[in-house]
């Protein structure tokens, strides 16, 4: 058993700073590097992709990436771990492969977890007595089975865990928890027991505060966020981890961002809901029970970590289409920025009603006044406000409605309120609603496999 591992996450989702997990990889010693690509909506996307082409529906940065990384990880026996497989791993780690073969790189074991897509098992798992109910309005799946996009459940970290122990240098799965990709190698590193809860507790909280890239070391900052040197070259955070559940968050020296005992606390409560009741596939953390200690020179210790055996489900992630949607925006200047957006609107609902369209919603937003505090927003002087830009959604079950309402921004150009700009780029076209489904299963109704590929 080794007495300290280096875990260095490399992404925050798809779209991350790109350079990342190379400066992980190479700024410094690492054992791991673990990169997180999936959101609840990004499965969909990936859904999408390998309906149009089977070899697609994984995070397509990662063969690219791998063939700056690959040669200094396999110089530094660093493993990689990613859930960028999405829906398809299998064909990430085949074009892992090529990249492999491309680069002379030989004895290189891909580890792939699969399982986790249940789209195709839907009929059999409601046949086992099982609805997939939704978790917020109790609903039964079958409202929305025909138009399902994905359906994805959410496995922890034991099987990562089975494939380091087939002795992977890489592992690709689909939907894995967050948390999941940090905690494995804890486990197999460390000869954690599965069911000390305060240890899977631990890495379960490790995890959580890698999942979001620099998010805990600098990056989003609430706080004195103008005190966060060099933001443009940040640092991506790394845990030191022990054997007995303690571990350091910290970033490679000389890199920008920041950790401190704020820095790590704001990651700690972000997205969470009951902060003792933490619960992921691997255990129920107890977030009330953390403590930090800020070891000073970019370092922060945390430790008595407590936590409970796991739920006998697994949350599962759905998507399903849902109707259409359109935006477009139009930008008002001064004087009386507002008042004249505010009109334009005012005469745009009137029009769509005059053609009787039907939509589920139609919502405005003035940008500048009230787009990210809505009705909390305060009254503003329009005297010393320059520009106001009106943004209308609509959407609608009904495509011809949301088509149509693209038709009816640019005449209030001519047909409206004086000193508007900023249209450009066609007239709005209609996309496709994608809506989220959560749900519950038992455990028992599906099982993770793990497959090897070797180069």
């Amino acid at each position: 058993m080794r007495d300290k591992i280096k875990i260095a996450s490399g992404q925050g989702f798809w779209g991350d700073l790109i350079d990342a997990p190379y400066n992980q990889v190479t700024g410094g010693d690492i054992d791991y590097l673990v990169m997180d690509y999936l959101a609840e909506v990004t499965m969909s996307i990936l859904q999408k992709q390998k309906n149009k082409n089977p070899k697609l529906g994984y995070a397509k940065d990662i063969p690219e990436l791998m063939k700056r990384i690959l040669p200094v990880c396999v110089e530094k026996k660093i493993k990689v771990i990613t859930n960028g497989g999405g829906v398809n791993p299998v064909a990430c780690a085949e074009a892992v492969v090529e990249v492999a073969k491309s680069l002379g790189i030989n004895n290189l074991k891909i580890a792939v977890v699969l399982g986790d897509d249940i789209k195709d098992r839907l009929d059999e798992i409601i046949n086992a007595g099982c609805n997939l109910n939704n978790m917020d309005t109790g609903e039964p799946i079958t409202k929305v089975k025909n138009d399902i996009l994905s359906a994805n459940v959410y496995f922890g970290a034991l099987p990562i865990v089975e494939g380091l122990k087939l002795g992977a240098d890489i592992v690709i799965t689909g939907r894995t928890t967050d948390t999941g990709l940090t905690l494995a190698p804890m486990i197999y590193e460390f000869g954690w027991d599965k069911d000390n809860f305060n240890l899977m507790s631990a890495g379960t909280v490790a995890g959580h505060i890698l999942e979001c890239g620099a998010q805990s070391s600098g990056g989003n900052f609430l706080g004195d966020w103008q005190s966060i040197p060099n933001m443009a070259e940040i640092g991506f955070p790394i845990a030191e981890a022990f054997p007995n559940g303690e571990f350091i968050i910290t970033k490679h020296k000389g890199t920008g961002g920041k950790v401190s005992f704020e820095t790590v606390a704001e990651q700690l409560v972000y997205e969470i809901g009951d902060p003792k009741a933490y619960i992921t596939p691997d255990c129920v953390a107890d977030f009330s029970s953390i403590k930090l200690e800020d070891l000073g020179n970019d370092r922060v210790k945390v430790f008595n970590i407590t936590g409970e055996k796991a739920t006998e489900f697994y949350k599962v992630s759905c998507s399903y289409s849902h109707g259409y949607s359109a935006s477009a925006s139009l930008t008002y200047s001064w004087p009386q920025a507002l008042t004249k957006a505010k009109a334009a609107d005012k005469i745009l609902r009137k029009r769509l009603e005059n053609l009787n369209l039907n939509f589920e919603e139609v919502r405005s937003e003035y940008i500048g006044y009230n787009s990210c505090h809505g009705p909390l927003s305060t009254e503003i002087d329009e005297d010393k406000i320059n520009e106001i830009m009106l943004r209308v959604a609509v959407r609608s079950m009904d495509y011809g409605s949301v088509e149509r309402f693209g038709k009816e921004i640019a005449p209030l150009i001519l047909t409206g309120p004086p000193g508007v700009t900023g249209f450009a780029g066609g007239r709005p076209k209609p996309s496709e609603v994608v809506a989220y489904w959560p749900a519950l299963m038992p455990k028992d109704l599906v099982k993770p496999e793990v497959k090897i590929i070797e180069v």
